[in-house]
């Protein structure tokens, strides 16, 4: 596995506009597959319209101490982008004007951002999610990180982990060596303090991703399969699985791309096609910041460079939450993953 970014090596796949020609032009079957936009057309979907804007997620850079093969950021140690303290207050603005009912702060590891605890405590308060998405072995290989788990349990943070598989060959093959031990000592530190515990209130979610050009199982036969085999093994309990499928896009389209699977697995999801599963998409109560304060209808359109398309509310300084509400969601092929069977957003299948 290459342990840099595709913006390190150079790769041509580093440019969003050459990812978004590779998934539509790249072979002959990728130019005649159907289209999204006349798929949502067929589902009388067409224009997607937000319904409302529920969950605020801010990325907060791209910097992380893993570099995974099915990254979809292209995060990993060599990348520095992060989110300035001017922006960060720009994003408290908006989520007090909103009083947004969900802030969901990912990245990279967010953990990694020198004013994580701060925007932490600015914008935690009762009744508000507040969801940090951890890869969790930064929460026990640096011990400057080591605290987090108490104050994510002080600030009543929902924590949402990163766990390919309950077992050590599928987790370490897809996010490196050691990574299976690491996670489990995460696991078993969040657990110690009440995470994933009933009746203590702190939420422990964890995210499968497939390990290979195909998608995600049944959730909920998974979260069975997750939690009988992670209680057995080391007595680990947690909340929810969400199944994501992966998008192609970034290091895992790369991966598509050397393995020869691109084709294929776009008719995959091209087949999959689900209108009910369209209709319940994230990016519809859902606004992304980019760390350099673009806005976006969804993570994804973030790492691809597809900005929400009100020109006057493209910026997180100039939030304007009408306009934003008013706007058309833009789409591409990408987008299949999102609408494939049961559906994928960041909280899991939409049916």
């Amino acid at each position: 596995m290459d342990v840099t970014s595709l913006t390190s090596r150079s790769h041509a796949l580093k440019d969003p506009a050459e990812q978004l020609r590779v998934i539509n032009n790249h072979s002959p079957v990728l130019c005649t597959l159907p289209r999204f936009d006349q798929m949502l057309e067929q589902s009388g979907l067409s224009p997607l319209k937000p319904t409302g804007i529920d969950i605020f997620q801010i990325n907060l850079g791209y910097m992380c101490n893993m570099t995974c093969k099915h990254c979809h950021v292209d995060a990993g140690p060599d990348r520095k982008e992060k989110m300035s303290r001017e922006n960060l207050e720009y994003c408290i603005q908006a989520i007090e004007a909103l009083d947004a009912e969900t802030v969901d702060l990912t990245g990279g590891a967010p953990e990694m951002h020198p004013d994580f605890r701060w925007l932490v405590e600015r914008i935690s308060k009762p009744g508000r999610t507040v969801i940090v998405r951890s890869n969790l072995t930064i929460l026990v290989t640096n011990p400057k990180f080591r605290a987090f788990p108490e104050f994510f349990k002080k600030h009543g943070v929902e924590v949402t982990c990163s766990l390919p598989f309950y077992n050590k060959y599928t987790t370490d093959k897809q996010r490196g060596e050691g990574t299976y031990d690491r996670s489990i000592e995460a696991l078993h530190k969040l657990n110690e303090i009440g995470y994933g515990k009933e009746g203590t209130g702190l939420v422990l979610n964890l995210v499968y991703n497939p390990a290979g050009a195909f998608l995600p199982g049944d959730q909920k036969a998974l979260e069975a399969d997750f939690k009988n085999n992670l209680m057995r093994k080391h007595g680990i309990e947690f909340n929810e699985l969400f199944t994501i499928t992966n998008l192609p896009i970034s290091r895992y389209l790369e991966f598509l791309v050397k393995s020869g699977n691109l084709d294929d697995y776009m008719e995959k999801l091209v087949r999959a096609y689900n209108p009910a599963a369209a209709e319940g998409v994230m990016c519809r109560n859902t606004i992304s910041v980019s760390w350099n304060g673009t806005l976006y209808d969804c993570d994804f359109n973030q790492m691809l460079e597809i900005p929400v398309e009100t020109e006057e509310s493209r910026h997180i300084s100039d939030f304007d939450p009408e306009a934003l509400l008013n706007r058309e969601i833009r789409v591409n092929q990408h987008c299949f993953g999102c609408t494939a069977g049961a559906g994928s957003s960041c909280g899991g299948t939409t049916t």
